[in-house]
């Protein structure tokens, strides 16, 4: 099905008038959202890039973070920018729809106002209405689309595979799906996806010959315009989650064969080069300064939603650098005016999805409704009610995270607890009940063992210097792009400016000084080694679901957040 212009804004129109209270600002956000959506064709090469949905086909409220620091090269420079620092560098109007869309400025009172965003029903709506106007438009999915959703976890992804197709995904890369398996991803490579999706790595090889395990990149026809897809899967999968699940391949940045392949794909011809990224977007922003002849690298991982490209200069020329947000949050629509055999302009649009301004594909809700109807139920049972905003997101805790971290120690007798630093998960208004979803959407991974291990004073000091690590080394190629482990119990001094085993500073529990020789009782989750597997700890869903059943409701959450050093009037940090 395709609409043209004035169907998709009648609908448009139909959409946010239907029952939804148009008190001043929704109204306003009405007339913006038929101007926002109906964005003119440009040129004649376009792409549609959506990352990171993380298994969310529903409508969700989802803030974005107030705390993203960039430090070094990379202090007070796209992405590490929040709040009213993001909204004057990108020329956006407080108080607006943008504004919301890209921070979480009055979060809760424009999420009120302006309703829920993404699901795959609406995005499907407006994914049809760009390629109708963008004939040949491939819609391009960074990845980190099967994992993140109680059905995604029971139907072994089966709902998003079966989404994406009817969605219209024509080609992806990878990160979060290399948690099924490899004989499941490879299954579906090739049962499900022949012929209609293919999956493009150039830097994922086996580990005896270090052949090619899926495609490299492909060429496709855009208005007799060849332009080659390259798939950048995530390089440190194997780290960042159990190397078991990947078990026979290699990953890794690659930017030596990255360069071959680029090199490769304009000998066939290609006259655009995009990279479909699960980097995260520091790691893009260097690779872009170091491997000629990349038109764009649309990238994910790191959830940033960023509303203009960033240019990178190289030796080859110029590279546009963009990340487009998650959770289903966001479609980039970029669109190249192709002449003489290269790229001679663009034009970049990063859209917000707004469920309430946008109405639902019918035959994608029809297909939501199928796909959830056996665990509704489920799904839906209420555990408690929270009183204050919960969220997932920043550098060092989030709310939900919180919330996580107590049922840790409460359940399992813990003095202090750990809990993995993921950028995915939902958010609740105030006065929302917090449902058996919402917990699956913040735990729902293939190795939510629970764990319980007593460890040294020091040997706490080395983990979290190791993540902290990960989160501000300054050479962007050993960043691993989540955030820093939440920690529950235990109070530090964090100076992420400091060299590695330095970070972290004055721990304490109860006030008193850690002692590097003592052993302390520690509960955590999401272990990465295999032996956690056979040891079979409780899943972290069924921890969570039962403290929240025990207390029945949240009251506004205190954060236990380390004491900062030398980031002082950092915009990627406010408050």
């Amino acid at each position: 099905m395709s609409m043209n212009r004035r169907e998709f804004l009648n609908m448009l129109a139909v959409a946010a008038a239907g029952g939804f209270a148009l008190h001043s600002d929704f109204a306003l956000a009405e007339k913006s959202a038929a101007k926002m959506y109906d964005l003119p064709r440009f040129g004649n090469v376009s792409l549609l890039h959506m990352t990171d949905c993380h298994a969310q086909l529903k409508p969700i409220y989802f803030r974005e973070p107030n705390v993203n620091l960039g430090l070094g090269g990379q202090l007070g420079r796209v992405p590490h920018l929040v709040g009213e620092s993001l909204l004057k560098h990108f020329g956006i109007r407080p108080g607006t729809l943008d504004a919301h869309a890209f921070t979480y400025l009055d979060f809760e009172k424009a999420a009120r106002t302006y309703g829920k965003v993404g699901g795959f029903a609406h995005l499907a709506t407006l994914v049809k209405r760009m390629k109708a106007n963008r004939p040949g438009a491939l819609l391009l999915d960074g990845g980190d689309t099967w994992q993140g959703s109680g059905t995604a976890l029971w139907t072994n992804a089966q709902d998003m595979v079966d989404a994406c197709k009817a969605l219209g995904v024509d080609i992806m890369t990878l990160h979060w799906e290399c948690t099924y398996g490899m004989e499941r991803l490879k299954e579906i490579e090739e049962k499900d996806f022949a012929g209609k999706i293919d999956i493009v790595a150039q830097n994922v090889k086996t580990n005896d010959f270090g052949d090619p395990v899926f495609k490299p990149y492909v060429i496709k026809q855009i208005n007799g315009v060849p332009v080659a897809i390259i798939g950048q899967a995530f390089p440190y999968t194997p780290i960042a989650n159990p190397r078991y699940m990947v078990a026979d391949w290699t990953f890794g940045i690659q930017d030596d064969n990255m360069q071959k392949v680029v090199d490769e794909a304009r000998g066939q011809g290609a006259q655009v080069v995009v990279v479909l990224s699960h980097n995260g977007m520091d790691v893009d922003l260097k690779m872009a300064s170091r491997v000629r002849g990349i038109d764009a690298i649309l990238g994910g991982h790191t959830h940033d939603g960023v509303p203009a490209p960033v240019k990178v200069s190289n030796a080859g020329g110029v590279t546009l650098v963009t990340n487009a947000g998650s959770n289903g949050k966001y479609l980039g629509v970029l669109d190249f005016d192709v002449k003489n055999g290269k790229v001679a302009d663009f034009r970049y649009k990063l859209l917000p999805v707004f469920a309430n301004l946008i109405p639902a594909d019918k035959a994608m809700d029809d297909l939501i409704a199928k796909i959830r109807a056996p665990y509704e139920s489920k799904l839906g049972e209420q555990l408690a009610v929270t009183e204050g905003l919960l969220y997932r997101r920043g550098n060092f805790n989030g709310t939900f995270d919180q919330v996580i971290l107590d049922a840790l120690m409460k359940v399992k007798d813990a003095e202090i607890a750990f809990s993995p630093g993921f950028r995915w998960g939902t958010s609740l208004l105030p006065g929302q009940a917090i449902t058996m979803e919402h917990v699956l959407d913040q735990t729902a991974i293939t190795y939510p063992y629970t764990t319980v291990t007593n460890m040294t004073g020091e040997m706490i000091k080395t983990v979290l210097e190791d993540v902290c690590d990960n989160l501000f080394n300054p050479d962007p190629y050993y960043q691993q792009g989540g955030d820093m482990v939440r920690v529950g119990g235990l109070q530090y001094t964090c100076d992420p400016t400091a060299k590695m085993g330095g970070r972290i500073q004055d721990m304490r529990l109860n006030g008193k000084p850690i002692d590097p020789a003592k052993t302390y009782k520690v509960a955590g989750w999401a272990p990465v080694a295999e032996e956690a597997k056979a040891a079979g700890g409780e899943p972290i869903w069924d921890v969570v679901a039962g403290y929240l059943r025990s207390i029945k409701t949240v009251k506004p959450v205190a954060l236990n957040l380390p004491k900062l050093k030398g980031v002082d009037g950092n915009p990627g940090m406010v408050g």
